[in-house]
């Protein structure tokens, strides 16, 4: 309990937020590589898993690197690019520990969204997409106009997946001298300081749970279905009800002298 009281009074202490190397750079140096894994696994993940699912081919291609993803140390990889011939010492804000980290990042990123915009474009119902053809739509009217926004949810899901995995991964780049609140935590480590180990994990864990909060609020905005369903609308268009009226004669009436006698 002590120290978890005198990590709240490190991480309170305005002297271990300022320099170099003290907490808001390390803030910064985790956020810059968060962000940079998660634009370049984007822009790399994305497309291949949505052209996957809207050619419907490449599932095993999918669901292997997912599997591959989860079943390759992570660790082990940041091993071995921070020895090899990756980045130099002066390479920007990230260096060659930083570099090998991004790396990594990137390869430990890419299996949930690929896979994701992949199954989410899959699900969509088949005869939905073949009536949008039908109408007329080109290939790509029927990607944009109907697969993705009906797989909007489960995409946006993956990312939100990697997000959180980007972050907290970033962790382990300062064991090989890399960036990040690693720092931190390898220096409370070593020094036997728990101060420096609680405080940097609940910086950790502070930051996972404001990108979780984040990512789920982008997911609720950019799901379509999840919209109707929170507005208590079940999506169906119902044709709207005719109340029937008595019958009314609309015959002219006639006044005649014939009619009269």
């Amino acid at each position: 309990m002590n120290e978890f009281r005198e990590a709240l009074e490190f991480l309170l202490d305005p002297a271990n937020w300022e320099g170099t190397n003290g907490l808001w750079d390390q803030l910064v140096q985790q956020v810059l590589l968060t962000v940079t894994a998660l634009v370049v696994v984007l822009m790399v993940g994305l497309p291949l898993g949505l052209w996957l699912g809207h050619r419907g081919r490449g599932g095993t291609f999918a669901i292997n690197l997912s599997n591959i993803g989860r079943a390759i140390p992570v660790f082990a990889v940041l091993g071995l690019l921070s020895l090899g011939p990756v980045g130099t010492a002066t390479l920007g804000p990230y260096g060659r520990a930083g570099m090998a980290t991004l790396i990594a990042l990137v390869l430990f990123g890419l299996p949930p969204v690929v896979t994701n915009a992949y199954v989410g474009v899959r699900e969509v119902d088949p005869e939905i997409v073949e009536a949008a053809r039908g109408t007329g739509m080109s290939e790509w009217q029927v990607f944009r106009r109907v697969e993705l926004p009906l797989a909007s949810g489960l995409v946006a899901n993956g990312v939100r997946l990697a997000v959180v995995q980007l972050w907290a991964t970033a962790t382990i780049a300062a064991l090989v001298a890399g960036p990040g609140l690693g720092n931190t935590i390898t220096y409370g480590f070593s020094n036997g300081d728990y101060q420096y180990v609680i405080g940097g994990a609940i910086l950790v864990a502070a930051g996972a749970l404001a990108l979780e909060g984040l990512a789920a609020l982008v997911e609720r905005r950019v799901d379509p279905m999840r919209r109707v369903r929170g507005s208590g609308h079940d999506g169906i268009v119902q044709a709207p009800e005719i109340e029937a009226r008595p019958p009314t004669d609309t015959a002219p009436k006639t006044d005649t002298a014939a009619t009269r006698s």
